[in-house]
C-alpha cells in the first residue's frame, strides 16, 4: 500500500548541503540586544533539549522601549516581582469553520481521482496568508482550494464572514489566483516593497524547492525563480525589526542526524529575490521540537512540522505546528504551540502546552489537524484573530477528509499576564493579599505617555518611576498616581501635575503595584492616543500601515 504522501513525493529525500553561511557584521537591535558573529549562528544541528536564549542569559544593561508594547512573556524586562505569570490561550469562534469548500475547484482532488480514492475537499490556509490590506480596507485570505491544487483569494470586511468574489485573473468566474499544484504556500503583504509591482510575495513548494513569485495586487502573479533544495511545508516570513526575509525550511532526520525527526533550517536576506538558489548559501540548522515538548498518549515523539512567525509589537511571535503522531486510522495530529524571540533567531518557549489545538470529537472540523496561517494573527479591536487550517479527517483512514479554515480569538497582548489574584489558583508570591509589585530593569524612552494593558476590574494599578538605583523620582510617586481601574487594552497612567516627558532619555525603572488584577503589557507612547510604535503582526482595521503610529 502506498500512502498519499508517498504517491506525491515518491522516494526522493530532501537533502540540504551543509554549506556555511558567510559571517555578517555584529549589530545592536532596537531593544539593546547585540547580535553575535557570525549571524545567523552557524549551527550544524538543532538542539534536542531546551536552551536559554542568550539575550535572557546576558541581558542588556539598559533596554530601549520605544518600539512596541512591552510584553511579559519572559523576564527580559523584569528585575523583581511578587506577581505570578499566567499564560493564556485563544478560544475558537462559535461560527467555525469560517471558510468551507463549496465550489467545484475547491472540492476536486486530483490525486484522489487518479488513485480512485474519496476526494478531500479543501478551502484551508496552509500556511498561505491572512492580512488586512489598508489600501482597500479589506481582510484578505489566500488559501488552498482543492487538495494540493490551486491558490484562491477570499476577502472580508470583518474577518469572520468571507466572500469568494470572482476575480477572473486566472480562470473566468472563479476566485483562483494561482493554478500551479502546490503543497504548502506562503503569501506576504510587503509594506516595505521597493516597487508597487512587488507588494505581494509568494513562495510555494513543489518538487523539493520553493518557487518564488511577485504580484502588485495578490491576484496576478509573475514567477521569477526557485530556491535551492527544501522539504515540503517550507515557508517564509518577514522580520520587520531587521528588515529581513526569513525562510523557514523543512529538514528531517535524513538531512542531518536528529533523534526527533523533522526540524527547521534558517535562511535570511533583505531582498526576497535573492532567495533564488539560496544565493549559493545553504540554510543553517535552526529549531525543532525538543525534550520539553509533551507527547500525546496516542502519538509518538513530537516533531516540528512548521514554524510561521511575524513581528508583533516589540518581539517576534512564532507559531509552532507540532506533529503529534500519525496512524493509518487517523490523519496526522498537528496542533499549534507558541514561542517568542527578541533577536529573531533564538526562541523562548516557556509554555509547552497546546496554544491552538485539535478536537478529540470525531467528526469535528478540526479532529485531525490544525496548522497556522502566514501572518500568524491580526489585531481587530481589542482582540487578536488567529486563522488556522482544520482537517476533519476520515475515521479509520489516514486521509485529510474535508479541509476548512477556522478562527481562534485572544485578547490583544494576551499571551501572558503578571497577576495578583489572591485565592484564584496558582501561588501568589509574597503572601500578603494587599497587593504585589513588579519592578522593571533599567529602561529608556523618548515618549511622554505611559499606557498599560490590564484587567483591574476588582482592584487597581499604580505606578512609580524610579532612578537606576531604585530611588523614587519625584513627583512620579505612587501616592499621586491616579489609580488605574477597569479592564482595557489601552489604559493611560497619569500623575497629578506631572508629565513623563521630564524623564524621557534618562535611565529609569517602572514599579507597578497591583492590588488585584492582571497586567499584560506596558509601553510609553509619543502621543496621548497611545500608539506604540510597534509592529501589528498582519495588520488590522485600526492600522494604516505596518507600524502603529
Amino acid at each position: 500500500m502506498i500512502s498519499r504522501r508517498g504517491f506525491i513525493s515518491g522516494t526522493t529525500l530532501s537533502l540540504l548541503a551543509p554549506l556555511a553561511l558567510q559571517a555578517r557584521q555584529s549589530d545592536t537591535l532596537y531593544n539593546g540586544i547585540t547580535l553575535g558573529r557570525p549571524w545567523p549562528p552557524q549551527w550544524r544541528s538543532a538542539d534536542e533539549h531546551p536552551t536559554r536564549p542568550p539575550y535572557l542569559a546576558d541581558r542588556p544593561a539598559i533596554v530601549p522601549i520605544d518600539v512596541g508594547r512591552q510584553l511579559f512573556v519572559d523576564d527580559f524586562l523584569i528585575e523583581q516581582t511578587t506577581l505570578s505569570r499566567t499564560f493564556h490561550k485563544p478560544a475558537y469562534h462559535p461560527a467555525n469553520p469560517i471558510l468551507k469548500p463549496e465550489h467545484a475547484w475547491e472540492t476536486y482532488d486530483d490525486v484522489a481521482a487518479r488513485t480512485n480514492k474519496p476526494a478531500n475537499p479543501s478551502a484551508m490556509v496552509f500556511s498561505d496568508g491572512v492580512f488586512f490590506d489598508p489600501q482597500d480596507r479589506l481582510f484578505k485570505m489566500w488559501y488552498m482550494a482543492g487538495y494540493g491544487s490551486h491558490t484562491c483569494l477570499a476577502v472580508s470586511h470583518d474577518g469572520i464572514t468571507w466572500e469568494k468574489r470572482p476575480i477572473d485573473a486566472v480562470r473566468k468566474g472563479t476566485n483562483i489566483v494561482f493554478t500551479h499544484p502546490r503543497d504548502s504556500s506562503t503569501v506576504w503583504l510587503d509594506h516595505f516593497a521597493a516597487s508597487p509591482a512587488e507588494r505581494f510575495k509568494m513562495a510555494y513548494w513543489h518538487d523539493f524547492k520553493l518557487s518564488l513569485a511577485l504580484s502588485p495586487d495578490g491576484m496576478r502573479w509573475k514567477e521569477f525563480g526557485d530556491t535551492g533544495r527544501a522539504g515540503d511545508r517550507s515557508t517564509f516570513f518577514f522580520n520587520p525589526f531587521r528588515r529581513q526575509f526569513v525562510f523557514s525550511v523543512r529538514a528531517d532526520q535524513f538531512a542531518i542526524q536528529s533523534q526527533s525527526g523533522r526540524f527547521r533550517r534558517y535562511w535570511e536576506a533583505p531582498d526576497f529575490k535573492s532567495a533564488v538558489n539560496w544565493s549559493g548559501r545553504a540554510p543553517v540548522a535552526w529549531v525543532k521540537a525538543d525534550s520539553a515538548d509533551p507527547n500525546r498518549a496516542d502519538g509518538g515523539r513530537p516533531e516540528l512540522y512548521n514554524l510561521d512567525a511575524v513581528g508583533y509589537e516589540s518581539l517576534m511571535l512564532g507559531l509552532f505546528s507540532i506533529w503529534r503522531g500519525e496512524t493509518m486510522l487517523r490523519e496526522k495530529i498537528n496542533d499549534i504551540a507558541i514561542g517568542f524571540s527578541r533577536d529573531g533567531f533564538h526562541w523562548h518557549r516557556p509554555d509547552r502546552s497546546t496554544f491552538i489545538g485539535v478536537s478529540d470529537q470525531v467528526g469535528a472540523w478540526n479532529w485531525a489537524n490544525v496548522q497556522s496561517a502566514g501572518g500568524c494573527c491580526l489585531i481587530v479591536g481589542d482582540n487578536l484573530y488567529f486563522y488556522v487550517s482544520g482537517r476533519q479527517g476520515r475515521p479509520g483512514t489516514a486521509d485529510p477528509g474535508v479541509c476548512t479554515t477556522g478562527l481562534a480569538i485572544l485578547r490583544r497582548d494576551g499571551f501572558a499576564s503578571m497577576d495578583w489574584l489572591p485565592g484564584e489558583g496558582g501561588v501568589i508570591r509574597g503572601g500578603a493579599a494587599a497587593g504585589g509589585t513588579l519592578t522593571t530593569r533599567p529602561i529608556t524612552f523618548t515618549g511622554a505617555h505611559l499606557f498599560v494593558n490590564g484587567d483591574f476590574t476588582q482592584g487597581e494599578l499604580r505606578v512609580e518611576v524610579l532612578d537606576r538605583s531604585g530611588a523614587v523620582i519625584a513627583p512620579f510617586t505612587s501616592a499621586i498616581c491616579a489609580p488605574v481601574t477597569g479592564n482595557g487594552t489601552t489604559l493611560a497612567v497619569k500623575w497629578a501635575g506631572a508629565n513623563l516627558a521630564a524623564v524621557a532619555g534618562r535611565d529609569v525603572r517602572f514599579r507597578f503595584s497591583v492590588t488585584r488584577g492582571r497586567l499584560f503589557a506596558f509601553w510609553v507612547s509619543a502621543r496621548p492616543t497611545g500608539e506604540s510604535g510597534g509592529y501589528p503582526a498582519a495588520g488590522g482595521p485600526g492600522f494604516s500601515g505596518p507600524i502603529d503610529i
